[in-house]
Order: structure tokens, then sequence, then C-alpha cells
């Protein structure tokens, strides 16, 4: 699969706002509202599209991609890029992670060259934790918010 990365546009936007997973990942459903398409579309989210031009998931970088329970908590205080990420939740658990994350990371390295990438996961998506660290992500740090704990995890 040929993954491009592209601007979020307000058709994105709306449609990766729609997408639904399943429990215990409906963790991750964001409410279509104005507030969370004001969001997606200030500049800090992209888009990741496969060969054919379909959504397949999108990313962000910056204060978009911190935890607020961890900006109170203190774990974002070193120099870093955030980076928060999603993938269609049609494709997940299928294996398709690797070739996503990558491109991501990708990106992200090209743009910040030199500077270490930051992520938040929920430290119950074991999925997700064991493609950061394929990834070469190594767990930095923990804090709780109300609704389950995460940990950051940092690439150098």
């Amino acid at each position: 699969m040929n993954l491009s990365v592209q601007t979020m546009t307000y058709e994105y936007a709306e449609e990766s706002l729609r997408w639904t997973y399943e429990p215990p990942y409906d963790f991750y459903n964001v409410e279509l509202s104005e507030e969370a398409l004001a969001e997606r579309l200030d500049g800090s989210y992209r888009t990741v599209m496969d060969e054919d031009g379909a959504l397949i998931g999108f990313f962000c970088t910056g204060e978009s991609a911190k935890v607020p329970a961890g900006v109170k908590d203190g774990v974002y205080a070193e120099a870093a890029v955030d980076m928060g990420l999603g993938m269609h939740p049609s494709l997940t658990g299928q294996g398709n992670g690797g070739l996503f994350g990558k491109k991501v990371l990708a990106q992200i390295q090209q743009e910040n060259e030199g500077i270490p990438i930051r992520l938040s996961v929920a430290t119950f998506n074991k999925r997700a934790i064991r493609l950061y660290e394929n990834m070469g992500f190594v767990e930095q740090a923990s804090f709780q918010t109300d609704a389950c704990p995460f940990i950051t995890m940092i690439k150098e």
C-alpha cells in the first residue's frame, strides 16, 4: 500500500470524527462538534491517504497531541515534538499499523530533524504500545486521567 500525507480538509475532518471504534477502543470515539472540527482544521492535523485516495488515518502534532491531564502533571516538560494518530477503525488490529505508523513517523521526523518525538497512549491499548515499541519508542512517564492511566513514549 502506497500512502501519502495531505492537508486536513473539512470533509476529511468530518469523516474522521464520524469513525466509531469497538470496545474497548471506543474510548477513542470523538463526538462530531464544531469544537472538534475546529481543532482538526487548526493546521496541526493532517490526513494519511491510500493510493486510491481513501482516508485511512490522520495525525496531529503539537498541543493537539497532548492529553490535558498529562500537561497538568508535567509529563510534557522536556522538549519534543508531540504526536497523536488515529487509523480508520476497519483497518485496526489487522497488521496495518506498521506501515501507517512508519509513514506518520517519517513525515514528522523529516519536518523536525533531530528533535525527539513523543506520544501518549492509554495503557490498556496494548496493540498500540507494541506498535510504538516496534517503531523504537520507549516508555518515559505515566499519568492518570479520569478515564484511565496513560504513558508517554519517546523516540530520540
